[in-house]
């Protein structure tokens, strides 16, 4: 059986691709039996295509725009196709960092399963039912509905709602299954952690000081006097218009985790000091990140927890 694992990108978020490459490598004992891709928007012409026009994300029309931040997700679906439907299949946001072995993941029971992922956290993942496409286990053989350009342009014809694509409602109830929450842990490290997601967009941590480039939801089922502030910022302040700026991450730790594994990426050569400086140039890497490098200590070996971890 042939296995892969997909990172999904953008330009903006290219280095943190290349960083969870890295980790997914550095932490294996199996390298030699799956796939490492990277999977950008310049490749797909169709996401291009429909730059400014208008789509359905959760009942309301929203402007495609090719520079956000999170403009890779429709590519969470190429997978299967890219395997030729068939094998088995990883695919991650490029803020997720591999802690653990992937190919405990990528060769575990999947119950005849299609899909294995998670819930989403808190009312989105309890009250709304989404669950997280942001990490998937994927059956490719029992995946060949999936085609991630048709899809993508239902989004625009009104016969497809980007919400409920990307939170698993379009599949068969029967086909999903939930794996442990370690798997794509959600701005938590602990001594359990195998998949660290780096979810909160606000406090990514080689994001530190930039300003914020990415656009919040416009609709809030529990409180929907804030969406219609949302939806009044944008509408006379532009889509960036008063989001500030990302702050420092809340745990030390994940930014030492992060930037232990950028400094390896590169003393291994996979990434650049001029890389990094023009990454900084463009907004996409924090300003003083060299000077972070030069204050973090060395991470531990594989095997052993990267920095100091609680149970």
């Amino acid at each position: 059986m042939e296995y892969g694992v997909f990172i999904h990108t953008n330009q903006k978020q290219m280095v943190g691709a290349k960083v969870a490459e890295y980790a997914l490598r550095r932490n294996s004992a199996h390298n030699d039996r799956f796939s490492v891709h990277i999977v950008c928007t310049d490749d797909y012409p169709w996401l291009q295509a429909h730059e400014g026009q208008e789509y359905l994300r959760d009942g309301l029309q929203r402007v495609w725009l090719n520079d956000d931040l999170q403009s890779f997700t429709p590519l969470r679906f190429t997978p299967p196709a890219l395997m030729n439907y068939q094998g088995r299949a990883v695919v991650m946001d490029p803020d997720i960092f591999a802690v653990g072995d992937i190919w405990e993941l990528l060769t575990r029971d999947m119950q005849d399963k299609a899909v294995m992922c998670r819930r989403r956290s808190g009312p989105k993942g309890y009250v709304d039912k989404c669950l997280a496409s942001s990490v998937m286990l994927l059956d490719c053989a029992r995946l060949s509905h999936w085609d991630a350009e048709q899809g993508f342009r239902e989004m625009f014809a009104g016969t497809r709602d980007y919400h409920d694509w990307i939170c698993l409602k379009l599949e068969e109830r029967e086909s999903l299954s939930l794996f442990e929450n370690e798997w794509n842990d959600f701005d938590r490290l602990t001594a359990d952690t195998r998949l660290l997601h780096n979810t909160r967009r606000l406090t990514q941590p080689w994001k530190t000081g930039l300003p914020v480039d990415w656009r919040p939801a416009e609709r809030f089922r529990l409180f929907p006097p804030l969406a219609w502030l949302m939806r009044a910022r944008r509408k006379f302040f532009g889509e960036y218009g008063l989001m500030g700026n990302y702050r420092a991450h809340p745990d030390p730790n994940q930014e030492r985790f992060f930037f232990g594994l950028l400094a390896e990426c590169l003393d291994e050569g996979i990434i650049t000091t001029a890389e990094l400086e023009a990454e900084m140039a463009h907004n996409h890497i924090r300003h003083d990140a060299l000077e972070v490098l030069e204050r973090t200590a060395p991470l531990g070996p594989p095997g052993e927890p990267p920095v100091a971890l609680t149970a």
